[in-house]
């Protein structure tokens, strides 16, 4: 394929190396006249491992050169990777001018030029730029062949400085973001990778790149708040992290990380809090994990908020709510911290006439730490507990579920109530489907 890439630097200066070095006909574009001047003698205009050799090479073979002449770059070509920078402003936020500009005059160049193209997003966005800033200036400038005959895609990279090549040719996936006519003519230009692709709305591939790198902060970060609190006692934190990652069912997993309700139980909150202890004996400061109990009560505050109100607008006078799932987790009778039951706790706090129902918990074999969490938070549990959740769903307006038994979801969808909050994300196509479903994120 033909391909113009705007922006020679890391990530365009790599992509357009690997993309000529696979066969397709690159065409850099950069406003620095060294970068152009830099590649068409052979040499590649940033330093990174691995690539002078491969844009050398693709260079003498005809297969890349550069120019600082955009049209000349877009007259033949029928995709072009956008991949200016997007530092951060001032204020924090994204500064997209620089692609918002290159995407403007790429309309510009367009639009007295005929034939299909793709222009494709590589530069990190966050969430809503391309549909919301970047579209309608490429509809400005070309004159309406938005959606006919040029296609706006997102397909962010995941490149690390000082393996880039490496990782370009071996990525863990390929994600494209848009529709057929342009994520099609992009699994050709990315054919030669030997990794799943993904085709996803525009969105979620911008918000994906954002994920990868916040998470990967928070490793980061992670990791070193251990070592300084585990360096005051003695403890080599490469040791520990050593066999920490050897975990690949729960630590290095998709484990956990699902969007749903707040973490409860017997072990997470004491253990955070023997940590945050751990290092204030030593005064040793650990914001990341010093903010995680907050943030964990900021999920069920704003979800009990979500629910008064939604009991307003749909229940009016009626204020009842069902609850269905109480133990901090599904098919477990563990009242312990469990989230449900401080959400239970607000919401009778707020005036609203809660039925719940959970298909293990029996107030009558509760004992210990259980016990004592429903006399201390729930004391009238028995007067609201139902034994099947049909009962609790009698004339509730409004539910929130916390599990997928089989039993529950089917006397929801048969309920159909006006509302349905859910905290698992795993209730399945016929709830999600209800007029009134609305996931806690999502």
């Amino acid at each position: 394929m033909k391909v113009a890439v705007l922006g020679l630097g890391y990530v365009g200066a790599v992509s357009a190396t690997c993309l000529a070095d696979r066969g397709h006909e690159v065409i850099g574009v950069d406003v620095d006249p060294d970068k152009v001047q830099a590649l068409n003698a052979g040499r590649c205009p940033v330093v990174e491992p691995g690539l002078d050799p491969l844009t050398a090479k693709a260079v003498a073979t005809g297969a890349l050169r550069a120019t600082g002449d955009l049209a000349e770059a877009l007259r033949e070509a029928t995709v072009s990777l956008v991949c200016v920078g997007t530092p951060s402003a001032a204020n924090g936020a994204t500064d997209v001018s620089y692609v918002r500009r290159v995407i403007a005059d790429i309309g510009t160049v367009l639009r007295d030029r005929p034939g299909p193209h793709v222009v494709v997003i590589r530069s990190t966005v966050p969430p809503g730029t391309v549909a919301g800033v970047l579209a309608p200036a490429l509809e400005e400038t070309c004159r309406g062949r938005l959606g006919r005959d040029v296609h706006l895609a997102m397909c962010p990279e995941f490149l690390r400085e000082g393996c880039g090549v490496a990782d370009f040719f071996d990525p863990p996936f390929v994600v494209l973001g848009g529709e057929p006519a342009a994520t099609g003519p992009l699994r050709e230009l990315f054919g030669f990778v030997d990794a799943p692709v993904h085709e996803v709305p525009v969105s979620v591939a911008e918000s994906l790149k954002l994920s990868c790198n916040a998470f990967h902060a928070l490793k980061v970060t992670f990791a070193n708040e251990l070592a300084r609190l585990y360096r005051c006692v003695g403890v080599d934190s490469r040791e520990v992290m050593e066999l920490f990652v050897q975990d690949t069912v729960l630590n290095v997993s998709p484990a956990y990380l699902r969007p749903g309700f707040a973490f409860g139980g017997s072990c997470l909150p004491k253990d955070v809090r023997s940590l945050l202890h751990l290092s204030r004996v030593h005064s040793v400061d650990l914001p990341v994990l010093a903010g995680v109990l907050p943030s964990n009560e900021v999920v069920v505050r704003d979800l009990a908020d979500r629910v008064v109100r939604r009991v307003d607008e749909v229940g009016g006078a009626d204020r009842r709510v069902a609850l269905l799932g109480l133990a901090f987790k599904a098919a477990t009778d563990d009242l312990r911290e469990s989230p449900n039951v401080e959400l239970a706790e607000r919401l009778i706090g707020k005036g609203i006439d809660l039925r719940i129902n959970d298909p293990v918990v029996n107030p009558a074999r509760l004992r210990g730490a259980n016990l004592r969490t429903v006399n201390e938070r729930l004391p009238h549990l028995g007067r609201v507990l139902c034994e099947t959740p049909e009962q609790a769903l009698d004339g509730a307006p409004v539910v929130v579920v916390s599990t997928a038994a089989a039993a529950v979801t089917a006397a929801v969808v048969t309920a159909r109530p006006a509302a349905v909050f859910d905290l698992t994300g795993r209730l399945g196509a016929a709830v999600e489907a209800l007029p009134g479903y609305e996931g806690i994120g999502w």
